[in-house]
């Protein structure tokens, strides 16, 4: 995997790399532990695309400096936290750190929370871990613009303008993410974060939903819209959906199965972005059909592939691109 500007092996080596995602995966573990890393490795193997155990010795961390995104250190905090501290030198180079119990009791972000680190402490909660998320954004239960930036499949390319944006985030006085489309040149402060997509391919899956959908029902939904295209699930960039229904269980539950982003949209967005197809909530409520004007702002070309359809009266699917 090239960490964009050299060979060194670091996926988060360079600004303009996806360091908010974690890929690579280093777990250092005592001998003596190595029977839970071989559970974690087994739990969480198929979401990432390398997972390798390196037994704990007192050079290991610099010995495998820069070869994984993340560290997941089966050992105290403290532990972690005096093998790595002479090495770290940028949060956008550093590797994520995350300490976890060996009763897989606590999955504590050390550093690259929004880097790696909040990522794969997640997925340890899967396996029963509580992931004790200190950074501000996930503290406070908001969607930092590192996560938003994984979420849309991109990559942030000014890193340092985060610190603005992200208190932008815990004020609610962020906003949508605008989209630009090129030739184009933009002039932007160090307030402003920079998003640029990983792929200029794939599709946006649109959803609405009754209150309550079930997550089978969100799966065979986006399952049948899509094979009514030429696209299946690897080609889809993320889910988009109203502010109004982005926390419905079942479509968190879904997206997480599928590994895919949930991108939120507010009433104005999708307003600005409404389908063809008429719908009820416009005249109750005020607000667009969900799925066609999420799937239309979220998809690059904002063409709309596939209009409404809707699953057993409880979920509503579009696709855009």
């Amino acid at each position: 995997m090239s960490s964009g500007t050299d060979d060194d092996g670091g996926h988060c080596s360079a600004p303009d790399s996806d360091g908010e995602v974690a890929e690579e995966i280093g777990i250092v573990s005592f001998g003596r532990k190595m029977e839970t890393a071989n559970e974690i490795k087994s739990g969480l193997e198929d979401r990432y695309e390398t997972i390798d155990i390196i037994e704990y010795h007192g050079d290991v961390f610099e010995e495998h400096w820069g070869e994984y995104d993340c560290f997941v250190g089966l050992m105290a905090s403290g532990i972690a936290m005096r093998k790595t501290a002479h090495l770290l030198d940028d949060k956008w180079e550093d590797p994520a750190i995350v300490v976890v119990d060996e009763e897989l009791t606590w999955a504590i972000p050390i550093t690259g929370g929004h880097h790696g680190a909040n990522q794969v402490a997640g997925d340890l909660a899967t396996m029963g871990a509580v992931p004790a998320m200190t950074t501000a954004s996930e503290a406070a239960g908001k969607q930092g613009v590192e996560s938003r930036a994984k979420a849309m499949d991109a990559h942030v390319v000014n890193g340092d303008s985060t610190v603005q944006t992200n208190l932008a985030v815990l004020d609610d006085n962020l906003g949508p993410v605008a989209r630009l489309e090129g030739p184009r040149a933009v002039l932007v402060g160090d307030d402003v974060t920079v998003l640029k997509r990983n792929s200029d391919d794939g599709v946006v899956i649109g959803t609405g939903s009754v209150s309550g959908a079930r997550k089978d029902a969100f799966l065979a939904a986006w399952e049948e819209a899509l094979s009514r295209t030429e696209y299946d699930f690897e080609d889809v960039e993320f889910i988009g959906t109203a502010t109004r229904k982005e926390d419905e269980p079942g479509l968190l539950e879904a997206a997480q199965e599928l590994d895919l982003g949930v991108v939120s949209f507010d009433k104005e967005t999708l307003l600005a972005h409404e389908g063809p197809t008429p719908s009820k909530s416009k005249e109750l409520i005020g607000w667009p059909g969900v799925s066609e004007a999420s799937a239309i702002a979220g998809g690059r070309e904002q063409e709309l592939l596939l209009e409404k359809t809707s699953y057993e009266n409880e979920v509503t699917v579009a696709i855009g691109r």
